[in-house]
């Protein structure tokens, strides 16, 4: 099937001559979502900055004979959301919000047709579980219930070969931007938003592309998702309440609360967006990952792999720790990660942790696994723009062991230069972003 025309037309020009990797500084020009509770970047704040919870029972099938039930589900309606019918049966669910984040992020940026070659523009998402819902929807189908060991191909939709090779959802970033350039799919788990605009940042400081669209989705809420998290009890089973179900650095947590969605961030050489006058959210100022090495699912209490990507970020970024004025963290309301995080946060900001507030959006969204570093990437750009924290929904009982500035309940309004955004995931994966205003003093 052809796919459909790019937002960006593809009109050859004399591509641009690229900086000296070593002075590019990589801006934020343009932001798009699709999340639980908002979509769109206006809905997605408001919902944010307002500390409600998009957590509730899942409505996408029967979730009866799971132990945990609830989730952060999107109510993303495709064909208002501008997609054609050809589109919406050729993309998964997963490849649909990412399209129309993006689409809404590149009109964000205010780019003009002519103001990239296409061979100069990038695209990389992150995505960590690929298309899930339509795999199942299918495997469903062509073992006739699960019935039929041998199945039979004869029943399977023409899509399906798209719907197996997680690229695909690459391609259509790229058919939607009209990028010719680096293209790539980042697949770390939990940390592949994260990682996805680490990967594009860098794209941008080597020369390697002058804008790349990059972000993260995922629609992972189906029952093969539910009864492997079921599985490792790592979800919560507190289905009497959804929408305080996900209680990060509480006392009660216990457990993480799955969620979908996508963010897509524009992100341009710093230099020339200045000279077209785009408006600049933020710079991505610094990254960095790490793994542990040591367990699919456990952590180390001592946070020493999260505080060594912190720490190579900040030196990155060119930022002392005392300089950070806010942290995004991963806190997903599991026992083992918030105290592994906070002792992360002691063991690279010293001092200064106790009097850095942190908070963790999860608590509002839940847990979407490898899109969630591009929400909270996006959020974290927000907080930036407006001076507005957003806060840790449901946080009522403070672990003692989780004895940092963590915000709870309510917003706070604070001016923000500096911004630390941390990922975990599973098979101890850690990632760091640091993200900061151009123009801060200190700079």
């Amino acid at each position: 099937m052809t796919p459909t025309t790019p937002t960006i037309p593809t009109t050859p020009m004399t591509p641009m001559t690229p900086t000296t990797p070593t002075t590019r500084r990589v801006a934020i020009t343009g932001l798009g979502v699709v999340a639980p509770g908002g979509i769109g970047v206006k809905a997605y704040w408001e919902m944010l900055t307002a500390g409600r919870s998009a957590t509730r029972t899942i409505t996408h099938f029967d979730a009866s004979p799971f132990r945990s039930r609830v989730a952060a589900e999107c109510d993303f309606d495709p064909e208002a959301a501008g997609l054609s019918p050809q589109e919406i049966r050729r993309m998964d669910r997963a490849a649909q919000f990412a399209v129309v984040s993006a689409r809404e992020a590149l009109a964000d940026s205010g780019i003009e047709a002519d103001t990239y070659a296409p061979a100069r523009i990038g695209v990389a998402l992150g995505n960590a579980v690929g298309c899930t819902t339509s795999l199942e929807r299918e495997y469903v189908v062509v073992s006739d219930g699960g019935r039929k060991w041998t199945v039979d191909h004869e029943y399977a939709v023409p899509e399906l070969y798209r719907h197996f090779v997680p690229s695909s959802m690459v391609a259509e970033l790229a058919w939607t931007a009209g990028a010719e350039g680096p293209a790539a799919m980042v697949s770390t788990g939990c940390t592949s938003g994260l990682d996805a605009l680490g990967h594009a940042a860098e794209l941008i400081r080597e020369g390697s592309a002058d804008l790349v669209v990059a972000g993260a989705t995922e629609a992972p809420i189906s029952p093969i998702t539910s009864a492997c998290f079921d599985a490792i009890h790592a979800t919560t089973p507190r289905n009497d309440d959804p929408e305080h179900a996900c209680r990060p650095f509480d006392r009660t947590r216990n457990g993480l609360v799955l969620g979908e969605g996508a963010a897509t961030l524009v992100l341009e050489d710093l230099e020339h967006a200045r000279r077209r006058g785009a408006h600049v959210y933020a710079e991505i100022a610094g990254f960095a990952s790490r793994c542990n090495a040591h367990h699919m699912t456990g952590l180390k209490p001592d946070g020493r792999e999260m505080a060594e990507a912190i720490d190579v970020a900040l030196a990155q970024a060119r930022i002392d720790p005392s300089e950070v004025d806010y942290v995004n963290a991963h806190g997903s309301s599991t026992k083992m990660n918030d105290r592994h995080e906070t002792a992360a946060f002691k063991r690279s900001l010293g001092h200064h942790a106790y009097r850095t507030p942190v908070s963790s959006i999860k608590s509002m969204i839940g847990h979407s696994l490898g899109a969630i570093g591009g929400l909270e990437a996006a959020a974290c750009a927000l907080a930036i723009e407006h001076g507005v924290l957003p806060p840790t929904a449901n946080l009522t009982e403070p672990d003692p062991e989780c004895d940092l500035d963590y915000i709870p309940l309510h917003a706070r309004e604070q001016r923000t230069d500096v911004v630390l955004s941390v990922g975990s995931g599973f098979g101890g994966f850690q990632t760091a972003l640091v993200l900061a205003r151009p123009e801060r003093s200190g700079r």
